[in-house]
């Protein structure tokens, strides 16, 4: 008897993406598990954040298809995913608890985010459970402003979980806060994503983030490139990697991919009176 293969979560198939003549993606072909957690690396505009808006369903494909579970993806957000970005989405003039109880309220299709009798009870008890679980427990009563940026993104965070999401994306969270702060913030996520058997996908520009983070990495780059028409080209995952089993050569050549050495003889050349003055 033959065992039937199971399908991926989450397809793409050929995926291209462009705006007007400026092409962002292009043969974009890759398959996730659920469970997984992905890290995007790779140069400033090269679709990294296009491509997670795509599983969002705020951006749609140009060319191929993204599928979930064999189906399109839906090209509005839903429930199934939640997202949080670098800039906090909060509402200022609620307090902490009160943001993650509205947030519930949004998934329940209320205009307002209120919530009322009953379902507002149960959305409390559990919005006080998420918020403990990402460590702001003491802080129910506060409003943002008396958040640190750590704690903001904490909330963020609660935010997104609260409505039990199968798929969590993350945009470049932490690239606002200090160090140590980034520190606590991975092992948050890494044991949220454990504990809620998450599917994870995180864009980041701190590649030894993107190696210590989660099970597999992508590098997002050009493989063709037109000097007269920088933009004729899109990007595509040009490496998929494990994460913790990458040679210290491929680190530094990704490294360099993303973030290149500037050629000092060519500004060299460039800096002629002619050019200065």
């Amino acid at each position: 008897m033959s065992l039937q293969k199971t399908q991926s979560m989450i397809q793409a198939k050929n995926i291209g993406k462009r705006y007007g003549n400026d092409v962002i993606l292009e043969r974009v072909n890759v398959n996730v598990e659920e469970g997984e957690f992905i890290t995007l690396v790779g140069a400033s505009g090269c679709g990294k954040s296009t491509f997670l808006k795509m599983i969002l369903g705020i951006e749609t494909a140009t060319d191929g298809e993204l599928l979930l579970d064999g189906k399109t993806i839906p090209d509005e957000p839903g429930s199934d995913r939640g997202i949080v970005f670098q800039q906090y989405s909060v509402f200022p003039h609620m307090t902490v608890l009160e943001n993650v109880i509205a947030a519930k309220g949004f998934q329940k299709s209320s205009i307002t985010g209120y919530l009322f009798g009953k379902e507002r009870k149960v959305a409390k008890a559990e919005a006080s459970d998420m918020l403990e679980q990402v460590g702001l427990g003491h802080a129910l009563g506060r409003y943002p402003h008396e958040l640190s940026g750590g704690m903001k993104q904490r909330l963020a965070i609660a935010q997104a979980l609260i409505c039990k999401p199968r798929i969590l994306l993350l945009d470049e969270p932490f690239g606002a806060l200090d160090p140590g702060i980034r520190a606590d913030m991975h092992a948050l996520v890494l044991d949220l994503w454990r504990k809620h058997k998450l599917t994870v996908f995180m864009v980041t520009h701190d590649l030894k983030e993107g190696f210590y983070l989660g099970s597999r990495l992508w590098v997002f780059d050009k493989v063709r490139h037109d000097p007269h028409s920088p933009n004729a080209y899109g990007a595509s995952i040009t490496y998929d990697l494990p994460v913790g089993q990458t040679s210290a050569p491929l680190y530094e050549e990704i490294d360099n991919r993303i973030r290149p050495i500037p050629d000092i003889s060519i500004d060299a050349q460039s800096a002629t009176p002619e050019n200065l003055s």
